[in-house]
């Protein structure tokens, strides 16, 4: 008989967690959105080259009532073409503010408005998050809008690029399922509130096996709201030694351009993407596109080169110009651009 108190305790708290969970959902759901995007790929060369548009998926949540967005920057950092889908269904077009690749982070904003009014999240200090703390995901896995995951925070991680001590990166870990098309969505805490941006897993499998990680709320913030890093809009392989002389680079490395975003500062640039898809050593590769060699006076060859031109071309303003030294078709040719306002 003693037993009947402890079991009824149990199911209890069963119940009452389950409707928290529910509850919150219902709250937070209005303001996650499902992200669709379009970018145009280029296939062979002269008579045969064919373009074709490749279609994605992910997941953001609304942070401002002018119709700000945040997600994955590896979501939108090449479109073409972005529409959001609220939960009622509706669909409205938008474009890119701001992205930052390294901490997996981008900021959109809707082109038009939507007909009835936004449903704006709250942010949390996700230095406050603790291992151990229950979470919630929300997002579009496979497409299958507003799907929820729960569970715990299981690690954080961070690092900062000595030379300048800014912050490129930091992460929380959780075993709350994350599968394509969550990527973007919002982390949220046990009160509702976004703690960080689902970003990637970790799996032999391609499939979600438990780990996956979420940029950090208080890094999106930082990066998106006050620094407003520049959208660079390129997708890129480094390539060193002996990728380097294969490709017979003139210097040791370099960047190879695998894909452009119309608008972004790469178009600006006039950088050209890759048409020819070829495995190297296990890497799966975009080639036949341009090279980036040098960005100003920086010579792309090794990673403290790269995070020093990436430093570099953040730290300048709408307007700046900037030039980089590319080697395209085995011509070696300098391009030149201001930064685009946004």
């Amino acid at each position: 008989m003693k037993k009947i108190p402890v079991v009824f305790a149990f199911l209890w708290m069963t119940f009452s967690f389950a409707q928290s969970i529910s509850k919150l959902y219902e709250k937070a759901n209005t303001s996650v959105v499902l992200i669709k995007t379009w970018q145009p790929e280029i296939f062979g060369k002269g008579q045969l080259k064919t373009m074709v548009s490749l279609e994605g998926i992910g997941s953001g949540f609304v942070v401002s009532e002018e119709g700000d967005i945040m997600t994955a920057s590896h979501i939108v950092q090449t479109a073409a073409l972005i529409r959001v889908v609220f939960s009622d269904g509706e669909e409205v077009p938008a474009k890119v503010l701001y992205s930052y690749p390294m901490a997996d982070v981008a900021l959109i904003r809707l082109t038009e408005q939507k007909s009835t009014p936004l449903s704006v999240v709250t942010m949390a200090d996700s230095d406050k998050v603790k291992i151990g703390d229950q979470v919630f995901v929300i997002g579009s896995p496979f497409g299958l809008g507003h799907s929820l995951s729960v569970g715990y925070v299981s690690g954080k991680y961070s690092r900062k690029d000595v030379s300048s001590g800014f912050m490129t990166t930091e992460f929380i870990q959780t075993d709350a399922s994350v599968n394509e098309g969550s990527s973007g969505g919002p982390l949220f805490n046990m009160n509702g509130e976004v703690i960080g941006i689902a970003s990637f897993i970790l799996s032999h499998s391609e499939g979600f096996q438990g780990i996956s990680f979420a940029a950090t709320s208080n890094i999106a913030q930082e990066l998106l709201c006050e620094g407003h890093p520049i959208w660079v809009g390129i997708e890129a392989h480094f390539v060193s030694a002996p990728l380097a002389e294969i490709f017979n680079l003139p210097q040791s490395g370099g960047l190879l351009v695998e894909k452009v975003a119309p608008l972004s500062l790469g178009d600006k640039l006039g950088l050209r993407g890759g048409f020819y898809r070829m495995s190297i050593e296990g890497d799966e590769l975009l080639a036949g596109g341009d090279i980036l060699l040098m960005m100003e006076n920086i010579s792309l060859t090794n990673e403290e080169n790269l995070i020093k031109a990436w430093g570099y071309v953040q730290r300048l303003k709408e307007g700046d110009s900037i030039s980089a030294k590319i080697i395209r078709e085995g011509e070696v040719m300098k391009v030149s651009a201001r930064i685009p306002k946004r």
